[in-house]
């Protein structure tokens, strides 16, 4: 016991210096008002009463909206990727799900970038469509191009979750649902479907949560007049220099992240 203590603390010092501090830096900056040193700092909740202005709860409504058409267009896509996947051989699900997390391995910034490139008015996708006779339809700084970049990079937190559902359902209960004289529509609805309720909210909540806090994909595709929870946070910390201000936005949105993961807990029969 001794010897695996010895392990445990170099890893609890790491986590005090990388997660307890920020932490509570964030709680600091979010209750005070900015000071020349920690004498001549003072609490307020003013940085929380700013965010309930017209232009902060416009970003907060837009975020939630894009989160949600994103999670709508994942659960559609990812539903069915995962129920194809999962009617395969165990070896070739394997390989699928490799396919399905390859992209997963650039960084984030690279994949935006390239879909910039895709998405743009000269890009690849308007040149296939003005070769075969048609007009180009693509355009980024829109917002069917930050969704499609949001659908693009956040879909295999989708996938994974609902394959991972779907894969250890026991089979006997569909093979019994047919000989019981069920339809395959039927049997989809009552029985695949709720065993796979699971999957289904922890990849919803997983892509939401990313949807509203990621900065990149809106400013890139976006052009950067779509600002979203996280562009928010990036401009106030970063480009105002109001830390308060963004630690106090960081602090809800920390809120919401844990409201999510209690739901999905709640949801997860694995946690019962």
């Amino acid at each position: 016991m001794k010897y695996f203590k010895n392990f445990i603390k170099p890893y609890l010092i790491w986590s005090f210096l990388i997660i307890v501090i920020p932490i509570a830096m964030i709680f600091l900056y979010a209750f005070t008002t900015s000071g020349n040193n920690l004498l001549t700092i003072s609490f307020t909740f003013d940085n929380f009463r700013r965010i309930a202005e017209s232009v902060y709860v416009a970003v907060f409504f837009k975020s939630i909206k894009l989160g949600l058409l994103t999670v709508v267009a994942c659960l559609f896509l990812g539903y069915t990727f995962a129920f194809i996947i999962s009617r395969f051989k165990e070896s070739v699900q394997d390989v699928l799900i490799l396919i399905v997390t390859i992209p997963m391995w650039i960084n984030l910034l690279l994949r935006t970038y390239a879909w910039m490139s895709i998405l743009s008015y000269n890009g690849i996708m308007n040149s296939l469509l003005m070769k075969i006779g048609l007009p180009p339809i693509f355009d980024i700084y829109t917002d069917y191009a930050v969704i499609i970049g949001l659908i693009c990079n956040f879909l295999p937190f989708m996938i994974i979750p609902i394959h991972t559902s779907l894969s250890k359902m026991d089979k006997s209960l569909i093979e019994a649902s047919y000989d019981l004289g069920a339809t395959p529509i039927q049997t989809f609805f009552k029985v695949i479907l709720k065993l796979s309720m699971p999957g289904v909210i922890n990849g919803s909540i997983m892509v939401f949560l990313l949807s509203i806090s990621t900065f990149v994909i809106p400013k890139l595709l976006g052009g950067g007049q779509y600002v979203l929870i996280g562009n928010l946070i990036e401009n106030q910390f970063i480009s105002v220099g109001d830390w308060n201000f963004g630690s106090a936005i960081s602090l809800i949105l920390a809120v919401i992240i844990l409201i999510a993961v209690r739901l999905t807990k709640k949801f997860d029969r694995n946690e019962v």
